[in-house]
């Protein structure tokens, strides 16, 4: 029997771009509730300081100001914070709501202003009057760990928050037995989720039922509400989450922060709405930041360029407060560093550090540095060792007959193609000829490069990986797919998206596994009172966790369905129907046919006359299912990028960039296109511009658009992409996550082609950004040691 079309894989327009072109959105800042207050906070200057005392009886008695609450005030409405997960080498820390004696960063709130109007709210804010001690600050790892720093926490020993070591067996004895040691050192500056709406919230409570609903942008509704009821000393009955829609997030609206929390407290104390619009300077400044890590690394290789071992040292600069275990990041860093690589021995060192800057959190690739330091490790041997580097790639890379692989990191790898996809790349390139291509160049003075990055992207992180983390918490998605008496498909989870195409992709999802046409499925995200219980929208997750729960909804609820329509039919069993685009289809000699009957009128059925219902079968059509994924998968890419550098000015001019990528199973290929063209852009973004810049004294530097820089749609060159999609064996349908890739391969691609133009002038660039500047202090220092 002919297999009939599925909706996984159609290439169906986003359906929420309609409301978001036409500005119809609803954010959070378009929502209106009758009376609502204005929030605005008192922010510290200081980067370390005492706090005195705070004067707030000038601004309480402003006219249209209704409340000032301190740290100490918040303390009796709200619990600290404390994060204490059972794993060697971490510290255990502890966040109040809002600092009551000591401020550890420029942007600490130490007082919230609620007022009639915004405008009343920023007044009242100058009349709080901070009387600060300003202590020195540590603004810097090496300040961390010099001998007598400055505790950023007094309650801790040191600045150094998190401690781990890891190696295989062998490793000591691959080194000792090496003809080569080749090392390198890699550092990533600083940078910050800008996202295109910064945070902000509405919350509202109900003082008859006792009961707060925080209208927030976040990408994970529940575990949202887990830790808002908690710290409230509310039951997660009273409590409900809605996300509007949501202007990107990237990792920066998945936890409770202070703000929000704060606003709430408020809400429930003055039994009114209180909102909260975070300004673009409070965004850059206080709200999270990520990627400051440098990796220290040493390769044990044979003459031939064969990897043995690899062995990193990672210091992570982890800022003042730790709203995430401090290990979290640096061990999914960590984990990948053998990336696409047979590499018999690993270990690592691991160390994180507070210092007096914003905390730090995932943003999207939080492991962005772990393609670049692997395969800058591999353009390092082939320096060293006067090879070509995409051969020394070439005699390292797994094959899929080797899979699956278990690295010696632990991770088992399978349904990746990362030979296939790096052939395909560069055969796109024409490496020969692009080889002869900066030959020439380089004889002409020119400063050519080309830059090879394959990068493995971990997704999904089942339960098994937090387990094994010792990371409290779940890898999980529920999902709900009920059918109303019209045949209107109503399907929700968890999830919340912030960009991503989920009210198009997921509808695909319910309807391929249901039966159903895609246009009578409509995904209900962000609404804790709606979903079932779930973990959220982080870590490419949202295609392998969410959409498999939801096909597996799906498919049970289908069984239902299907059960009726056999009754309807007079058919003894379901075995020769099918449900296909909302109607039932019947086996005939020549296929597939129409049986007459529509999922609408099942479903009446179902609600509405369930006396005619078959023997067992309940009346409605709803189901519930929860998929646990494994503890990993694997998609995997591989990024080409030819550059050319001005000698005079530093610009890197990008010639050609070209991605070969297998994403599994494609639910939707305009999403997935635009999910690997946008990763890709971030990830450019960060490597050529972007740099969260703090002073000695712990000053940001970089507050508004003006000096934290962004590329423009303008800046991005064109993209070359190959889809090369294999289904993973692991999970439901195939699918894979593959919303990161994109970025940890242009970092990688662009840094290593950017390098390769510089070898002939002996200069190496150890960190990002790649900013002309740098660029060019660089060729000057090379041009200054060749001439003396």
């Amino acid at each position: 029997m002919e297999s009939l079309p599925s909706p996984i894989g159609q290439a169906l327009p986003r359906r929420e771009d309609r409301r978001l072109l036409l500005g119809l959105g609803r954010f959070h800042d378009d929502l209106r509730a009758e009376g609502a207050l204005h929030a605005v906070f008192v922010r510290s200057p200081h980067a370390a300081a005492r706090i005195e005392a705070i004067a707030v009886a000038a601004a309480r008695a402003a006219p249209g100001v209704v409340a000032v609450l301190t740290g100490a005030d918040l303390a009796r409405l709200a619990t600290p914070l404390r994060l204490a997960p059972p794993i060697e080498g971490l510290q255990p820390v502890t966040m109040p709501p809002m600092p009551t004696d000591h401020v550890r960063m420029v942007g600490d709130p130490v007082a919230v202003v609620i007022a009639t109007t915004r405008a009343v709210a920023e007044a009242a804010a100058e009349q709080v009057v901070v009387t600060w001690h300003p202590g020195p600050a540590v603004a810097s790892v090496t300040a961390a760990a010099a001998p007598g720093a400055p505790l950023v926490d007094p309650a801790l020993p040191s600045n150094l928050v998190s401690h781990q070591h890891y190696a295989t067996p062998g490793l000591a004895g691959a080194f000792a037995a090496a003809p080569r040691v080749v090392t390198a050192r890699f550092a990533q500056h600083r940078q910050t989720h800008a996202p295109m709406e910064p945070r902000g919230c509405l919350a509202e409570w109900d003082a008859g039922r006792e009961h707060l609903t925080l209208h927030v942008g976040t990408q994970a509704p529940h575990p949202y509400r887990t830790a808002l009821a908690a710290r409230l000393g509310l039951s997660e009955a009273q409590v409900t989450i809605r996300a509007p829609d949501i202007g990107g997030g990237f990792g920066q609206k998945i936890v409770l922060m202070r703000e929000e929390l704060a606003v709430a407290a408020a809400a429930r104390l003055l039994a009114r709405p209180v909102r909260w619009r975070e300004s673009r300077g409070e965004n850059l400044a206080a709200s999270l930041h990520a990627r400051e890590d440098t990796v220290a690394i040493r390769a044990a290789v044979t003459a031939d360029g064969t990897v043995l071992a690899l062995d990193a040292v990672l210091d992570q600069d982890f800022g003042a407060w730790c709203f995430f275990p401090a290990n979290y990041m640096a061990r999914m860093l960590v984990m990948n560093l053998p990336g696409p690589y047979r590499i018999p021995e690993l270990g690592h060192e691991v160390r994180v550090w507070l210092t007096n800057k914003c905390p730090s959190g995932p943003m999207r690739a939080p492991m962005a540095i772990v393609s670049w330091v692997t395969e800058g490790t591999m353009d390092a041997v082939a320096a060293a060792l006067g090879l070509d580097p995409l051969e020394v790639r070439r005699r390292n890379m797994l094959d899929r007959a080797q899979l699956p692989y278990v690295s010696a990191a632990g991770q088992t790898i399978e349904s990746v193609t990362p030979r296939e996809t790096l052939e395909a790349a560069v055969a796109a390139l024409d490496y020969k000829a692009a080889r002869e291509a900066q030959r020439a160049a380089r004889a002409a003075g020119g400063l050519r490069g080309i830059g090879i990055c394959s990068a493995l992207e971990s997704t999904t992180y089942g339960s098994a990986f937090f387990r094994g983390a010792g990371i409290p918490g779940s890898g999980h998605e529920t999902a709900s797919v009920r059918i109303e008496p019209s045949g209107a498909v109503l399907a929700a989870c968890g999830l919340m998206g912030s960009g991503q195409g989920y009210e198009t992709s997921l509808a695909q999802t319910v309807a391929a596994g249901l039966g159903a046409a895609v246009a009578d499925v409509t995904m209900q995200l962000g609404d804790s009172d709606v979903a079932p219980y779930g973990m959220g929208s982080r870590g490419a997750r949202g295609g392998t966790a969410g959409g498999s729960a939801l096909f597996l909804a799906g498919q049970r609820l289908r069984a239902k369905v299907l059960a009726i329509a056999a009754d309807m039919l007079g058919l003894n069993s379901a075995d020769a129907i099918t449900l296909h685009e909302s109607r039932v289809l019947r086996q005939a000699a020549t296929g597939w046919e129409d049986a007459g009957i529509t999922l609408a009128e099942i479903a009446r059925r179902a609600h509405l006359d369930p006396l005619r219902l078959p023997a067992g079968i309940e009346p409605g059509l709803h189901m519930v299912a929860a998929y646990d994924p494994p503890p990993l998968t694997f998609s995997n890419s591989a990024h080409v990028c030819e550059v050319e550098i001005d000698p005079d000015t530093g610009e890197v001019h990008i010639l050609r960039y070209l991605v070969a990528e297998d994403a599994g199973r494609v639910i939707n290929p305009i999403v997935v296109a635009g999910q690997t063209q946008g990763a890709v852009a971030l990830g450019l973004s960060g490597v050529l511009m972007e740099r969260a810049v703090y002073d000695a004294d712990g000053q940001f530097v970089t507050g508004s658009f003006m000096d934290y820089a962004l590329l423009r749609a303008a800046d991005i060159p064109p993209l070359e992409i190959r889809h090369m999609n294999t289904p993973s064996a692991r999970t439901l349908a195939g699918i894979k996550g593959m919303a990161e890739g994109g970025v940890l391969g242009a970092i990688g691609a662009v840094m290593n082609a950017v390098n390769d133009a510089l070898a002939p002038l002996g200069a190496r660039l150890e960190a990002q950004p790649v900013t002309p500047e740098r660029v060019w202090a660089a060729i000057s220092r090379a041009r200054a040691g060749s001439s003396s």
